[in-house]
């Protein structure tokens, strides 16, 4: 018994080779598609396996009419070949075999466009290590459109050796780091108050953020720090605030209405730097949305800052961004980095988002675990890649919570 194995990039191609070098009469036994998963139907293309043979005797299922059918035309077919008369232009309708393939020529049709969306992009085979740094991409949560064009940009690069993995991946961290904008420390002046809300929705940190940054503002800048509530839905959000600064010895206001907000940002004025914190909102909440918005209107702070949980899918954190910019939000603060799986769904918000990123929290220690969002070590982490930039951090100051205060 002899079995052949044929492979093409569709199944139609590979039953034409079958037919073509076993005969009209050969038994397919075997069929399957290769590269069946999605990153490697996009990188590699489909492609089809067909085992047949022409000595094995495979009972037919079809009912006896069409076998009959199938008979008469091969039996057409050879007679003719015995008159001469040529069949390699003949129509499918006189065999029944040619229906058979013209069926499953129409199916793979019918399937090539039901995943052509999802198959969408280079055909072209990528070399290993590029393959592995996407496959790697991936595995970090970042988009996959974003992570194949990331890949091709790096393939595009003659400047870049693409068969060493750590130049791929450290080009791709640098470009990934060119698209991140920072901000940098809080601004302070000698001669001005510096009036900074944080806002976001519920449960993202902002009380124990504001803690981390008085904290650190008030006992290693050394500057004079004044805290802000407005959050006055939660008992134990204010009652938390007010712990902190009477641990740090700062002076703290609760603001109910338009009136107190005036009152208390003018017994502020002497102050260096002053820290608002306001109560979480859900971005669908037109209403509430709009309350924020009146307040904000009335303090007028110098810096909004939106404050996202790293844990947040990517949909959710660019809609509450897109939501938030409608109450004036400045820039961005990431928090629970720690909790988070992975960050590289964090590269869709920063495209899609264009907003700078002030500071990063990873972890609930007051006045620790917080720092100053750093363009090349975000997008390291983005990637899944800190273990790369592990030689910079030991060549460079040690990590501290916060950075030097920044002038205007």
């Amino acid at each position: 018994m002899e079995i052949k194995t044929f492979r093409a990039k569709s199944m139609q191609q590979a039953l034409e080779q079958v037919r073509r070098e076993l005969g009209p009469d050969a038994a397919v036994l075997h069929t399957r598609e290769l590269n069946s998963g999605l990153v490697r139907r996009v990188m590699f293309g489909r492609q089809y396996e067909v085992a047949a043979s022409a000595t094995v005797n495979v009972p037919s299922r079809l009912p006896a009419r069409l076998q009959e059918q199938g008979a008469r035309s091969r039996e057409q077919a050879a007679g003719l070949i015995d008159h001469g008369v040529a069949v390699h232009s003949a129509p499918r309708s006189v065999s029944f075999d040619h229906q058979v393939a013209g069926q499953l020529d129409r199916l793979q049709e019918m399937i090539e466009k039901l995943c052509g969306q999802a198959a969408a992009g280079p055909k072209h085979e990528l070399p290993e290590t590029l393959f592995h740094v996407f496959t790697d991409m991936i595995d970090a949560d970042v988009d996959e459109a974003i992570a194949r064009d990331l890949v091709e940009r790096v393939r595009s690069d003659r400047g870049t050796h693409v068969a060493d993995p750590l130049l791929v991946k450290a080009r791709v961290a640098q470009i990934v780091e060119h698209e991140i904008i920072t901000t940098g420390p809080l601004a302070t002046t000698a001669d001005k108050c510096r009036l900074v809300a944080l806002v976001g929705p519920t449960g993202v940190g902002k009380t124990t953020t504001i803690a981390k940054l008085a904290a650190n503002y008030r006992l290693r800048e050394k500057q004079r720090v004044g805290l802000i509530t407005v959050d006055t839905y939660r008992v134990a959000a204010v009652e938390q605030l007010r712990t902190y600064a009477d641990i740090i010895d700062l002076p703290m206001e609760v603001v109910a209405t338009p009136r107190e907000m005036r009152e208390a940002t003018a017994r502020m004025r002497h102050l260096d730097l002053v820290l608002m914190d306001t109560a979480g909102r859900s971005p669908r909440d037109e209403i509430k949305i709009q309350e924020l918005r009146a307040v904000l209107a009335e303090a007028e702070p110098d810096e909004v800052l939106l404050v996202l949980s790293a844990t947040a899918g990517t949909k959710s954190l660019t809609a509450t961004a897109e939501r938030f910019a409608e109450v004036g939000t400045t820039g961005l603060l990431l928090t629970k980095l720690d909790e988070a799986t992975s960050l590289g769904h964090l590269i869709a918000l920063v495209r899609q988002c264009r907003m700078p990123i002030s500071y990063l929290t990873d972890g609930q220690n007051v006045p620790d675990d917080i720092q100053v969002a750093e363009p090349r070590r975000l997008a390291y982490m983005m990637l899944g890649l800190e273990a790369l930039d592990a030689r910079r951090e030991s060549t460079s100051r040690p990590r501290n919570t916060m950075s030097s205060v920044r002038s205007v």
